[in-house]
């Protein structure tokens, strides 16, 4: 029977080719669709599951990661001070704007975190260092995002807000797909670009058209120490998370209570449960997971639509030889089995050079800061649908082979 199901398999094979870019399409489909779903996920907590924080101290009225209501430098004072914290650090997220020297402003979310702390860290750094920020006006950006914020690599210095920033660090895998550039920098430098009000000088020139062009030029770093340094930051001054590290052998939910009955109007979550909060609200709250689980249906109505035809197909062009094999005594049961392990051999030979495709199509997209997220369990599940696809088209063809009329084969 194995060699039966090859040969109908085989015989004709532009039609087998046709039928595994078939099947091929839709196991790229299901996985690629399925990986944007895993990695869009995924990259809105890769800062909170990054961070070396056992518990995230936020407003109550926080709905996820850049959702929320601010806390004060005040607070983060308090919490250092309660039983079972061994260490304390702030976190503050913003809005501003990136002008670079030619080109066009790009929206930015502000990260502020303090650059010597422990609890956390802006991804993988591929260039420069995070002590780096600690100087006036510098920061750092995810490498997937230059080419939208216009600069080519560190030491550029442009403008955020009317304040100059120098680029003096690279990352990756610190960047989330739906939000705008993390731009990250220390807590005093993001105080200064959300909330600062400085006027910087103005350089205007005549253009080409006779019209007057004013821009805010910084271009070395030694424009930038002759401005006023950023301000220390005092007890009053804005903050959006407290990161808390517990002490050696403190129970985590005690430590919750106690953070919460010590700072008012606050809610503490573990790392988990912050990353499960931010996801739930992208995936159950926007229309964005609701879009990519129908991208993955459609790949797997299609594909069931191809194979479906070129299995009917083939049994059709077979059934004379199914005649004879029933017109012999062979059993349903042993002519059923043909057509399935065809469909098997359809669904590995489908599925193979499909995932290999889409592991190739990841790597590529990972240049372009785009996560394709395609784990173990991602491939284990989309081989387990292409091998249900292939089957359920292998049950419809069958109906055809269990209508045949053995006589068939002695007819003209």
């Amino acid at each position: 029977m194995v060699s039966i199901a090859r040969k109908n398999l085989l015989e004709d094979i532009p039609r087998f080719l046709v039928a595994q870019a078939g099947i091929m399409f839709a196991a790229s489909l299901v996985t690629i669709q399925t990986g944007i779903l895993n990695g869009f996920t995924r990259s809105t907590v890769l800062l909170i599951e990054g961070s070396t924080a056992d518990i995230w101290v936020a407003s109550e009225e926080m709905v996820q990661f850049e959702l929320t209501e601010p806390l004060i430098v005040e607070q983060l004072e308090q919490a250092k001070v309660v039983e079972g914290v061994q260490s304390a650090e702030a976190l503050t997220l913003g809005f501003a704007r990136w002008k670079p020297p030619e080109g066009e402003t790009s929206p930015l979310k502000i990260v502020g975190f303090e650059p010597d702390g422990e609890l956390l860290k802006p991804g993988n750094i591929t260039q420069g260092s995070v002590e780096a920020l600690n100087g006036p006006y510098t920061v750092m950006v995810d490498e997937s995002r230059l080419p939208s914020l216009e600069v080519e690599e560190i030491g550029a210095i442009a403008q955020v807000n009317s304040f100059p920033a120098e680029l003096v660090g690279l990352t990756e895998e610190s960047q989330s797909i739906v939000s705008s550039t993390f731009l990250y920098t220390s807590l005093e430098n993001a105080n200064a670009y959300v909330n600062g009000e400085f006027s910087a000088s103005i350089n205007c020139k005549l253009e080409a058209d006779n019209n007057i062009k004013c821009t805010t030029v910084y271009e070395s770093s030694e424009d930038i120490k002759n401005i006023a340094q950023p301000e220390p930051l005092i007890s009053t001054d804005p903050i959006t998370y407290i990161l808390v590290k517990a002490a050696p052998g403190q129970n985590i939910e005690t430590l919750k209570q106690n953070l919460e009955d010590a700072l008012p109007g606050t809610a503490a979550y573990t790392t988990a449960e912050m990353a499960l909060k931010t996801r739930n609200y992208w995936q159950m709250r926007t229309s964005l997971g609701l879009v990519l689980g129908i991208g993955a249906a459609v790949g797997v109505i299609v594909g069931m639509v191809v194979v479906s035809q070129i299995l009917y197909s083939s049994v059709s062009d077979h059934i004379k030889e199914f005649g004879t094999l029933k017109a012999m005594g062979a059993s349903s049961t042993m002519i059923y089995s043909v057509v399935m392990e065809q469909s098997l051999w359809m669904a590995v030979l489908g599925y193979i050079p499909g995932m290999i495709l889409c592991w190739g199509f990841s790597l590529w997209a990972a240049t372009q800061g785009i996560i394709i997220l395609i784990t173990i369990p991602t491939a284990v599940g989309v081989f387990g649908i292409v091998s249900v696809m292939c089957l359920g088209s292998g049950l419809l063809a069958i109906q055809k082979v269990t209508r045949v009329d053995p006589a068939i084969v002695f007819k003209a």
